[in-house]
C-alpha cells in the first residue's frame, strides 16, 4: 500500500536541541574539541573601542571562516547562507535556531581592519600549532619545505609590460592592492628583479607559467612541515618567483625557532633549495643537515672532463687535474692581498698555458680555450657536506618524506578549493594561505586525536 507523508508543520512548539542533531562523528565536532579561542578576545582587545554599540563577536567570525575553509566554501555571501541553513554549521558557530547570521560585509571589514592590524590569522595558526605540539604530533627532528603556485585574482588581459610606463596616480588604479604595491616599492627598492609583466589589478602578483601551460599572475604559498605527521609549522606568502620562495625558507625556519623553540636536525627540499648560499646557511649558520640535491651545473653532458674529475687540495688551495697539473687562483704575490671572489660568489682557478698546451688530454679538457679553469663557490665546503649526505640511507628516506608537502598542496587545492585567490595584494594572499594552513592542521589534529570511530568529512587529508 502506498504511504502518504503526514503533515508536520502545524505544531506551534517544538522540543529541539542542536546538540542532539549533530552526529558524534561529524568533522566539526572533532575540530571543536581541538579548537581553543579563549584568548582571542584578549588578543583583539586593544583594537576595539571601550564605548559604543557592541560589535559582532570576533569568535563567531573566526568560526564561520573555519567552516568556510574546511568545506571549500569560497564565497563569504554563500558561507552566510550555508550557516543559516546547516544545523551542524550553526552548532559549531555557537548560534541558536533563532540567532541571526552576520552579513557577508562584516567579513571584509574585519579582514582588512582589526584582523589584519592585529595579525589575527597568524595568531590562530600559531595557537593551532601549539595544540598539535601538545598532542605529540610534532617531533621536531625533520622538516620539509616546498612551494606551490596559486593563481591571483587578476586577469591576464589587465597586465602590461614592465617596461611600459604606468600612471599609478590614476584614480582608476587607486585600490588597496596598488597602494600596498607602491608602499613595497619604497621599502624594497632595487631588491627584486623586474618582472616581465605587471598586473594593473594586483601588481604584487608575479607573471608565471607552468611548463607547457599558459602564463598567469600568481602568488606562491610556502609550507614548512614536520615530517612525523605532516603538521604545517609555518606558512609564508610570496610572489610566484623562485628566489622569493627559497628566501622564505630562512624566514620560516627562524620564525619556528623563535616562536616554538624548535630547530630541526635535517631539512628536506628539492633542487631549488640546493643553491650554495642556502646550503651554507643551513650547514654553517644553523647546524642543519640539508637533505637537498645540490644545485650543480658543472657536470658536462659530453665526453669532456667535468670539475668533479679534478682533485681539490684544501691545504694548498688548488685543484689537481688528472695529469697532475695545478690549477690556482693566483700565480704571483700581490702587495695588497686579494680575495679573488667574483660577483657570482666564486673563485676562479686556472691552469697555466704551458701545462695545458703540451697536455695530451687537452682535447677532452679544454678544447676551445688555451687553459682549463674551474669556478669554485665560496660555499663549496658546505656543498661537499651535502654531497656526502646524499649518499646515506637517511637521505633516501627523506626523498620519500618530501612527498608529504605535495599531498598538503593537493589537499589545499582540490578539497579546500584554494586554486585561485579571492583577496588581492600580498597581505590578502598571506591571510588566505595562513587561514587555510591553520584549517589543514585542525583537520589533521582532529583526525589523529579524536576518540571513537574515524572522523567523517569529505576529503580529509591522510
Amino acid at each position: 500500500m502506498m504511504g502518504h507523508q503526514a503533515s508536520g508543520q502545524e505544531r506551534l512548539f517544538y522540543a529541539f536541541n542542536l546538540e542532539d542533531v549533530v552526529p558524534p562523528t561529524h568533522l566539526l565536532r572533532a575540530i571543536d574539541r581541538c579548537l581553543d579561542l579563549k584568548e582571542l578576545h584578549q588578543h583583539l582587545a586593544k583594537h576595539y573601542s571601550h564605548t559604543g554599540r557592541p560589535s559582532i563577536d570576533p569568535e563567531l567570525i573566526i568560526r564561520m571562516l573555519i567552516v568556510g575553509y574546511c568545506y571549500g566554501i569560497r564565497s563569504e555571501r554563500r558561507l552566510c547562507e550555508e550557516v543559516q541553513l546547516n544545523l551542524a554549521y550553526r552548532w559549531f558557530c555557537r548560534l541558536g535556531l533563532e540567532d541571526a547570521v552576520p552579513d557577508h560585509s562584516t567579513f571584509s571589514k574585519n579582514r582588512h581592519g582589526r584582523f589584519r592590524a592585529s595579525d589575527t590569522f597568524r595568531w590562530l595558526f600559531d595557537e593551532v600549532v601549539r595544540r598539535c605540539m601538545a598532542a605529540g604530533l610534532v617531533k621536531g627532528e625533520g622538516f620539509a619545505v616546498d612551494a606551490s603556485v596559486v593563481a591571483a585574482d587578476a586577469s591576464r588581459q589587465r597586465g602590461v609590460p614592465a617596461s611600459e610606463a604606468t600612471d599609478w596616480s590614476n584614480p582608476a588604479l587607486s585600490t588597496r592592492a596598488v597602494r600596498e604595491y607602491l608602499e613595497a616599492l619604497d621599502d624594497e627598492a632595487f631588491e627584486q628583479a623586474v618582472p616581465r609583466r605587471i598586473s594593473l589589478t594586483d601588481p604584487q602578483s608575479r607573471w608565471t607559467a607552468a611548463p607547457g601551460g599558459p602564463a598567469f599572475f600568481a602568488y606562491s604559498t610556502n609550507y614548512l612541515i614536520d615530517t612525523e605527521h605532516g603538521v604545517i609549522l609555518d606558512v609564508e606568502a610570496t610572489p610566484a618567483h623562485r628566489t622569493a620562495e627559497v628566501d622564505s625558507t630562512k624566514t620560516m625556519v627562524e620564525r619556528v625557532e623563535e616562536r616554538f623553540d624548535i630547530i630541526p636536525d635535517r631539512l628536506i627540499g628539492d633542487t631549488a633549495y640546493g643553491t650554495a648560499p642556502m646550503l651554507a646557511w643551513m650547514v654553517q649558520d644553523k647546524g642543519i643537515e640539508p637533505h637537498v640535491p645540490v644545485w650543480d651545473r658543472t657536470q658536462r653532458k659530453d665526453d669532456s672532463l667535468s670539475s668533479s674529475d679534478f682533485e681539490w687540495d684544501g691545504e694548498a688551495n688548488e685543484y689537481r687535474c688528472p695529469e697532475g697539473h695545478a690549477l690556482r687562483s693566483e700565480r704571483r704575490m700581490f702587495k695588497i692581498e686579494r680575495t679573488h671572489v667574483t660577483k657570482a660568489g666564486t673563485v676562479i682557478y686556472r691552469a697555466s698555458n704551458t701545462d695545458c698546451g703540451k697536455c695530451a688530454m687537452k682535447p677532452r679538457c679544454c678544447p676551445n680555450t688555451p687553459m682549463r679553469k674551474i669556478a669554485r663557490s665560496i660555499h663549496e665546503d658546505a656543498r661537499d657536506v651535502v654531497r656526502r649526505i646524499g649518499a646515506t640511507v637517511q637521505y633516501q628516506r627523506s626523498r620519500h618524506e618530501r612527498k608529504k608537502v605535495e599531498v598538503l598542496f593537493a589537499h589545499l587545492k582540490r578539497i579546500l578549493k584554494i586554486d585561485r585567490l579571492r583577496l588581492r595584494g600580498l597581505t590578502g594572499a598571506a591571510d588566505e594561505f595562513t587561514l587555510a594552513a591553520a584549517v589543514q592542521n585542525l583537520r589533521r589534529l582532529a583526525m589523529l586525536t579524536s576518540p571513537g570511530p574515524p572522523v567523517q568529512g569529505t576529503g580529509a587529508p591522510s
